[in-house]
């Protein structure tokens, strides 16, 4: 039977059985900030502005497919670098999701202002951060840090990140253009049915955690 400890003082508690690797594996990661692979993450975060810029100001698509490019490596190299070195972190493991979700909403905004994906793919993806970020709220309340982030959830996010640049390369009549477009919209198409389901299990995870914190607190008042 599912149970809680409540949040104490080593940290939140956890559900038996449930959500404990998935918490207890970033808060036992040392509290580090100046690290190489948090340097990596600043400037994966840094390229934000400048991709976003890049796909609204000049369309210049192939440039900021270049950023993008860029980005995955260094994603791809903070990760290996934090084994590597022994430089894992907290903020690294709140950093690097972020700096992904940030890519894909700035190429949603981009692509959706130059009408290059329909209106419902961006509701679908920004939707799902707006619901997620209540359900950190949510975590908050109860004394809990953020989840870790579901394998699902990565594989979803490394589809988007070839679906869109793919997108943007499509976005022409050349016959590369033509050829790449189908690939590029299936790639969209899965990526965005996993990215929805990743959220569904995330809001699966964090309603078991409130069930069984009111439950604790129910059973903990009782005579």
């Amino acid at each position: 039977m599912t149970s809680s400890s409540g949040p104490s003082a080593d940290g939140p508690g956890i559900p038996v059985g449930f959500a404990t690797p998935a918490v207890t594996d970033r808060e036992q990661l040392p509290d580090r900030v100046w690290t190489v692979p948090n340097a990596l993450s600043v400037l994966r975060l840094l390229g934000v502005p400048l991709f976003l810029w890049l796909l609204l100001g000049p369309e210049a698509d192939e440039w900021a497919v270049v950023v993008l490019m860029i980005s995955g490596l260094t994603d791809w190299a903070d990760g290996k670098l934090a084994r590597l070195l022994e430089q894992s972190s907290r903020l690294g493991a709140l950093l690097d999701p972020a700096a992904d979700r940030l890519y894909i909403v700035s190429t949603l905004i981009a692509l959706a202002l130059r009408e290059i994906i329909p209106l419902w793919i961006v509701v679908l993806l920004v939707g799902r951060e707006v619901v997620l970020g209540l359900a950190l709220l949510v975590l908050r309340h109860y004394g809990y840090p953020p989840l870790q982030v579901h394998y699902l959830g990565k594989a979803a996010t490394l589809l988007l990140l070839y679906a869109f640049p793919g997108l943007m390369l499509a976005d022409g009549d050349s016959w590369f253009a033509r050829l790449l477009e189908p690939f590029a919209w299936a790639l969209t198409i899965w990526g965005t049915a996993l990215y929805v389901l990743a959220g569904l299990l995330y809001l699966v995870q964090v309603a078991a955690i409130v069930r069984a914190e009111r439950s604790g607190r129910a059973s903990g008042s009782a005579p």
